[in-house]
């Protein structure tokens, strides 16, 4: 691999945010994945509904949106973008909840830290709602799955 420079570093070596100003807008996606391990009677309750602390599942929902939306807030170097799509959805399995989020947008710069961060916060709200009756739950993964558009175009994990 040919070496590169560092895109957010200036001359000096401090950090900087990369200045998208001169590139136009065009439309873009990124779909990550976050996996939540619990134990089995969880599950159960989860699928039955009957977790104390309410939907497990529509908090996580929620709360993976409203982390889209946040990410520039929370990652330095992330640029200020637009959220026009986000979805997130989980889906119980033998062993957890699986979480897929999906960002769009029509803006300078990518979303697949946005879509990173929805399933991860998403993820960790999971947590937070079971940790009372699963002290060993934990996150199992986060990964970018694929994502569309910008410069360098298409990518889908395993391709």
């Amino acid at each position: 691999m040919s070496e590169m420079p560092f895109t957010h570093l200036d001359a000096a070596g401090r950090a900087r945010m990369v200045d998208v100003t001169a590139k136009q807008p065009t439309v873009r996606a990124a779909t990550a994945a976050a996996s939540v391990k619990v134990a089995p009677a969880v599950v159960d309750l989860l699928r039955s509904g009957e977790v104390p602390k309410g939907d497990v599942l529509a908090v996580a929902r929620i709360a993976g949106i409203a982390a889209a939306k946040k990410t520039p807030d929370l990652l330095p170097l992330a640029h200020v973008i637009g959220v026009h799509g986000c979805t997130v959805d989980l889906e119980l399995v033998e062993d957890g909840v699986e979480i897929s989020a999906t960002v769009r947008t029509a803006d300078r710069t990518g979303v697949e830290m946005e879509a990173l961060t929805a399933a991860s916060v998403a993820a960790l709200a999971v947590i937070d709602m079971v940790k009372g009756l699963d002290r060993s739950a934990h996150i199992g993964h986060v990964w970018l799955l694929a994502k569309e558009g910008g410069r360098s175009g298409s990518w889908k994990r395993g391709q």
